[in-house]
């Protein structure tokens, strides 16, 4: 079996336009140079679109460390969740469920800060429809398909199972259902009728309304993501980037770094690993359809 370090460096390759043109800068500086720090994303996007998204903030990071900071996207969820909880990486830019799974599993670890979107501490997602479908209520899912994300992931799975659990809608009760990865092959595959709905992230489901999908039932919002650290890096540096990510807001070149990530981020405030107790609270009830 491979291991997580493995993975990770075969995942990294994806980003080998990004990743080289900074491990080339860092070996430009010589030998004894410290080494790059990694910061893990979860594929909530394609890697290509994600990596685009969060080399700003790599950057910033990286200026404030005093050396490179790069970008890496994980095939899947879990692979990220492991690959932290390890300390195989560094960094973690984590969705709130998979942030509740990582602690449930390998303890705390260092915070540096939760994202603040539009104002709004919380994430909020949606389970979709076409805009001509005669779908109107949660109840109008039974005998219908309905497609999830990565089984991992906050709005695409673990919220929009509570809802359907709730709304009297279990897994028994569709007539099928698949996880399809991202929040957007999740969008596609029901503007293209390959599924009746699905469950997205608000963002996406803003960024395809347009296309021809509504919205029937918002899901609960929660705590919005996080960045995690690892315990192998020195107290010192953890404070280091903690004080440089919560700061970022306060600046036309930090806030540039933040909108990048997702339109109307803001700032990062600081973390607790309480914020996400009610979280842990609702994920301890219903398992998600196809587990």
């Amino acid at each position: 079996m491979m291991g997580i370090g493995r993975v990770w460096f075969r995942n990294g390759l994806a980003a080998t336009a990004l990743a080289l043109g900074t491990i080339a800068a860092a070996l430009a500086q010589g030998a004894t140079s410290p080494p790059a720090l990694i910061l893990a994303v979860h594929p909530y996007l394609p890697a290509a679109e994600l990596l685009k998204r969060f080399a700003p903030l790599a950057r910033a990071l990286g200026q404030a460390a005093g050396r490179p900071v790069v970008v890496r996207v994980g095939s899947t969820y879990d692979e990220q969740i492991d690959a932290i909880g390890t300390d195989s990486v560094d960094l973690a830019y984590m969705g709130p469920a998979p942030y509740v799974i990582l602690v449930g599993k390998y303890g705390v670890k260092p915070l540096l800060g939760r994202q603040v979107v539009d104002g709004d501490p919380l994430l909020h997602g949606e389970i979709i429809v076409r805009q001509d479908s005669a779908i109107q209520t949660l109840q109008d899912l039974k005998g219908r398909r309905f497609a999830f994300g990565d089984p991992e992931s906050t709005t695409s799975a673990v919220l929009p199972a509570y809802l359907l659990h709730s709304a009297g809608v279990p897994a028994s009760a569709l007539a099928s259902s698949k996880y399809l990865g991202s929040h957007k092959n999740v969008a596609l595959a029901v503007l293209a009728g390959d599924y009746d709905a699905g469950a997205v992230k608000e963002e996406v489901f803003e960024a395809f309304a347009a296309r021809g999908l509504r919205t029937i039932a918002a899901e609960p919002p929660v705590p919005d993501h996080v960045i995690v650290a690892s315990r192998k890096l020195p107290a010192s540096l953890v404070d280091t980037l903690r004080s440089t990510l919560l700061d970022l807001g306060r600046t036309p070149g930090g806030r540039a770094a933040l909108a990048a990530i997702e339109t109307g981020l803001g700032t990062f405030v600081a973390a607790r690993d309480s914020d996400y107790d009610g979280l842990r609270s609702l994920m301890r009830k219903p398992v998600p359809p196809g587990r």
